[in-house]
């Protein structure tokens, strides 16, 4: 879990691929618009309402808008690229073989269905078979080395306070509904959504063959594990404190603080028996589980385990336990109506096992040399716009202004693909189960993870696939990548006009960027540490700024009476913000010496900028999946960050007229811009 600004997006959007010469050039087609509604009134309606009319949300979707739509369509390429792979003889052990074994057992419900719960039998009686409190602990680390994380995370990064080295890190973790909101919430929405929790683990006990009483057991020890875990969590809020989730101690300290579990045992199971400092994330949180431990039955931690390698085997098992996987996690919690095709989470397995591999094909097969070209100069441009923009600051001082610029010109900047491709050599993919390769591919990663502990950050590694439509900024190695798959419309379209491109793939290119200054990117420097490198003034009015705007987010109600979280979303909003202002800026740059662009089809240049970025954001969602994203993502809803971001930006409102006594104004007085 090494920290990475959350990436651009969170999927949602709002165009489709252009398809007429006018909308190829123009990359803004006039159907997505709906011009029943004035900018001035809601500009996210105004410029996606025609778009989100003319694409209902599908059945097998909680939201829906462009990024799902590229990523349809990128599978589509996938799976075309992967089934003629295995159509052809593949050698055996080779990429090309794992890649198709994988795939094929993916899409076999028959031999799935045939085997039930036989692949988890054997990890099963593990489990049930625990007989003390060092077992349990060398269980643990068998299952997060198979891809669980069963109370907590650990895996290996570079120190933040020393981040040319790597540190064995751990992270809270452990609660199957992903947020303690969940477990600690007592409003009838919460109630219920715990309710159809207890079901879920009641149907996956009995699915393995446990009686009534013993699958009621197992609900009531698994709430009771996960509850307590809840209790000790950090909130959302508390996870954006980087200083207070640094806490670099060593081993034996953390023995001395945390006796209630086995750490000899667990860090001998791991490999890492040798292990001096580690880096206790969340440092209360283990003291909290500490004590909670201290109490629990060996029973209750015998059910909580079982569930965790239910929960985390069941979409590669037999049809019950797919379905009811998704019974709760797709329609519960998200609203959705159907399971997606199987050759689609097909794809995602295949994706998520052999990742770099799949990757590589696809750059060859569609990502053409002439856009990463264009994307060096889009990201040399907004560099610079961005350093005229910390000149400019009136409430920075010079001293934090140049720490500012050095950090900025310290940049790496990845577009496309990487240097050099992983090697999948020694990953075994058999034709047994899928679940087991499953185990084996999770194991794999695990160990190449765990291979880096103690040795120096290989800054050359990506932190996405090539063909993953998403961008990141990572403090650590003060990076910024964005994976050929984004670099496609309506990101980035090499057709459409620069007003359009800059409101597009360069407000993404400034995004990232100002990652690297947000709320949690700021407190490192150049070199990727965590390190004030500002004055104590300066930084007082860099929070005074942010505070005004978790106030204007924290006031938006997203559906009924739940509310916007403006702290948790703090990041990725100034993210918005600051992206708007640099690409604005970069474009006005390229226009210095020549005539202002003309209009096309009624737009102004001004206009088709806003229109470009607010293309990226819309999207139909389901109320369940407002709610679970507003607890789980950093990133604001698809219509804030269009109507909540754009209130704060000037030239926004000279391009559209903006009147006061319209929705969409704010006074000037009220308006912040940090970047």
């Amino acid at each position: 879990m090494p920290i990475l600004a959350a990436g651009m997006v969170a999927m949602a959007s709002c165009t489709s691929a252009p398809k007429t010469e006018v909308v190829r050039n123009l990359a803004i087609d006039p159907a997505n618009l709906d011009t029943t509604v004035a900018p001035g009134t809601d500009f996210y309606q105004y410029a996606c309402g025609g778009w989100m009319k003319n694409n209902p949300l599908k059945p097998e979707y909680s939201r829906y808008g462009t990024f799902n739509q590229l990523m349809d369509e990128n599978q589509e390429q996938l799976r075309i690229l992967i089934e003629e792979l295995s159509s052809q003889p593949q050698e055996a052990g080779s990429v090309s073989q794992k890649i198709s074994t994988m795939y094929s057992l993916a899409l076999d419900s028959t031999k799935s269905n045939e085997l039930g719960f036989e692949p988890i039998k054997e990890q099963l009686n593990d489990i049930m078979h625990l007989a003390s409190k060092a077992e349990v602990a060398k269980m643990i680390a068998t299952m997060q080395r198979q891809g669980m994380t069963p109370y907590f995370a650990f895996y290996v990064s570079a120190d933040d306070k020393n981040s040319s080295q790597n540190i064995a890190m751990l992270y809270q973790a452990g609660l199957g509904m992903g947020d303690k909101d969940y477990y600690l919430q007592n409003d009838d929405n919460m109630k219920s959504i715990r309710d159809a929790y207890h079901t879920y683990i009641n149907h996956l006990f009995t699915a393995i063959g446990s009686s009534p009483e013993q699958a009621e057991a197992a609900v009531n020890s698994v709430m009771k594990i996960e509850t307590g875990i809840a209790e000790a969590s950090y909130s959302r809020e508390d996870l954006r404190d980087s200083q207070k989730n640094y806490n670099k101690i060593s081993v034996e300290e953390l023995k001395k603080q945390n006796k209630a579990f086995d750490w000899d045992v667990y860090f001998e199971a791991l490999g890492v028996a040798d292990l001096k400092e580690i880096d206790v994330k969340q440092i209360d949180y283990y003291k909290a589980l500490d004590k909670f431990l201290s109490n629990a039955s060996l029973d209750d931690q015998k059910y909580y385990l079982a569930f965790n390698l239910m929960d985390a085997a069941a979409p590669y098992l037999s049809d019950n336990f797919v379905d009811a996987n998704f019974e709760f996690y797709g329609k519960v919690m998200s609203g959705r109506q159907e399971q997606q095709p199987r050759w689609k989470r097909a794809i995602n397995s295949v994706n998520g096992t052999l990742g770099e591999a799949v990757g590589e094909m696809y750059v060859k097969k569609y990502f053409p040399a002439s856009s990463k070209e264009k994307m060096i100069t889009l990201v040399k441009n907004l560099q610079t716009a961005l350093g005229e923009r910390i000149n400019a600051l009136e409430w920075m001082g010079d001293s934090t202004k140049m720490k500012a610029q050095e950090k900025l010109a310290s940049f790496t900047v990845k577009i496309g693909y990487p240097d050099k491709w992983r090697d999948y050599s020694s990953l075994e993919i058999k034709n047994d189960s899928y679940w087991a390769n499953i185990c084996r591919a999770n194991a794999f990663e695990f160990d190449f993870n765990l291979s880096e502990v103690n040795k120096p950050v290989d800054k050359s590694r990506w932190h996405m696939t090539p063909q993953t439509v998403n961008a990141y900024y990572s403090p650590n190695t003060n990076e910024i990548c964005f994976p050929a798959a984004i670099l496609q419309p309506p990101f980035f379209n090499p057709e459409a006009d620069d007003a359009v491109n800059y409101g597009a793939i360069g407000v993404v290119i400034g995004h990232e960027m100002t990652h690297g200054f947000d709320d949690q990117g700021r407190n490192y420097d150049k070199d990727g540490n965590l390190s004030d490198w500002w004055t104590e003034e300066d930084a007082k009015l860099f929070v005074e700024r942010a505070e005004v705007l978790v106030k204007q987010y924290d006031d938006i109600i997203v559906v009924d009476t739940v509310h916007a979280n403006g702290r948790f979303t703090l990041g990725e909003n100034i993210a918005d913000q600051g992206g708007l202002l640099i690409a604005h800026q970069a474009y006005m740059n390229s226009l210095k010496g020549k005539e202002t662009p003309a209009p096309i089809e009624g737009f102004t240049h001004e206009q088709r900028f806003y229109l470009g970025y607010a293309t990226l954001w819309g999207m139909n969602i389901r109320p369940e999946e407002i709610v679970r994203m507003t607890k789980i993502d950093p990133h604001s809803l698809g219509k804030w960050r269009v109507n909540a971001a754009l209130k704060n930006i000037d030239s926004f409102y000279e391009a559209f007229n903006i009147k006061e006594g319209d929705p969409m104004y704010l006074a000037p007085e009220k308006r912040v811009n940090i970047w």
